[in-house]
C-alpha cells in the first residue's frame, strides 16, 4: 500500500497547529522541522503523532527541504502551519495516491482567508501551489522567502481547494509584513538589485492598480480595497529597506 507522508516546518504555532494536523490525520507519517519554538507548538504535534526535528532557522526553502529528506513514504504532502486541506482536498488526494497517477506532482488552488473573509480576487485566487509529489522528484529551492517547489515531472492538478488561514487579524498580517519585506529586500540586495525613485514611486502604484483593478480586488468588498493597498505599501516598504540596505552596504 502507497504510503504518504505530510511534512511541515514550524515556529511558535500553536494557534493554528491542531486545525492543520486534524486535517491530515489520514497520512502514514507527520515529519515536523521545529525551530526552536517556545509555546505549545511541540506538545501539539506529539499529541497528533508527529516526528518532532529541531533545527537552526535558514529560510523556507532550506527548512521545507530538510523536513522532505526526513520523510520516507513514497508520497510526499507539504503543508504550512496556517493551511488546512479542506474534506474534499483531503479526499481528492486519497483517491490520487490510490490510483497510482502518472504524473509525478499536482499543484492545488489555494483559498486565503483574511479577517475573516475568503478571497477570491485581488489575484490571491486560484494561487496554485505544488505541495504533493512522489519521493525523489522533487525539491524546495535555497530561497529564504517565496520558496518553491521543483518537481522532476509532469504536474497534475488537484480541484479542490487548500485553506489558507494567513491573516485573521491586522496585528498578524503586519507581523508578516514586516518579516517578508525584509527578507524581500535582503534578497533583491543579494541579486544585486538597486532601490530608485521608479521603484518607490511607480512600483506601489502599479501594484494597487494590479489588485484592486486588473485582478478585480474590488469584488472582495472592503476587504479587497484593504488588500490593495496594502499590498501597494509591501512594495513601497521593500524598496525602501532595500535603498536603507544599500546604505549599509556602501552601495
Amino acid at each position: 500500500m502507497t504510503r504518504l507522508s505530510v511534512v511541515i516546518i514550524t515556529h511558535n504555532e500553536e494557534t493554528n497547529l491542531a486545525r492543520c494536523l486534524e486535517s491530515v490525520r489520514f497520512a502514514d507519517e507527520i515529519i515536523m522541522a521545529d525551530s526552536h519554538s517556545t509555546d505549545r507548538t511541540v506538545e501539539i504535534a506529539s499529541q497528533f503523532g508527529a516526528r518532532t526535528f529541531t533545527i537552526e532557522w535558514s529560510g523556507f526553502g532550506p527548512a521545507k527541504q530538510f523536513a522532505v529528506d526526513q520523510a520516507t513514504g513514497e508520497w510526499i504532502l507539504s503543508i504550512d502551519a496556517d493551511e488546512a486541506l479542506s474534506a474534499e482536498l483531503a479526499e481528492e488526494i486519497k483517491g490520487i495516491i490510490a490510483g497510482a497517477p502518472s504524473c509525478d506532482g499536482f499543484d492545488m488552488p489555494r483559498l486565503t482567508n483574511f479577517l475573516g473573509r475568503w478571497i477570491r480576487h485581488c489575484g490571491w485566487y486560484p494561487d496554485r501551489v505544488a505541495r504533493l509529489f512522489r519521493k525523489g522528484r522533487g525539491r524546495f529551492t535555497d530561497a529564504t522567502v517565496h520558496e518553491s517547489l521543483v518537481v522532476d515531472g509532469p504536474v497534475g492538478h488537484c480541484r479542490r481547494d487548500l485553506l489558507h488561514y494567513s491573516y485573521p487579524t491586522l496585528e498578524i498580517y503586519f507581523e508578516k509584513f514586516n518579516r517578508y519585506t525584509t527578507m524581500g529586500a535582503e534578497q533583491a540586495l543579494a541579486r544585486g538589485e538597486r532601490s530608485g525613485l521608479f521603484d518607490l514611486t511607480i512600483r506601489p502604484a502599479a501594484a494597487f492598480v494590479k489588485h484592486y483593478i486588473s485582478k478585480a480586488g474590488l469584488l472582495d468588498g472592503m476587504e479587497g480595497l484593504m488588500i490593495s493597498v496594502l499590498s501597494s505599501c509591501a512594495v513601497f516598504i521593500k524598496y525602501a529597506k532595500l535603498r536603507q540596505l544599500q546604505r549599509k552596504a556602501g552601495k
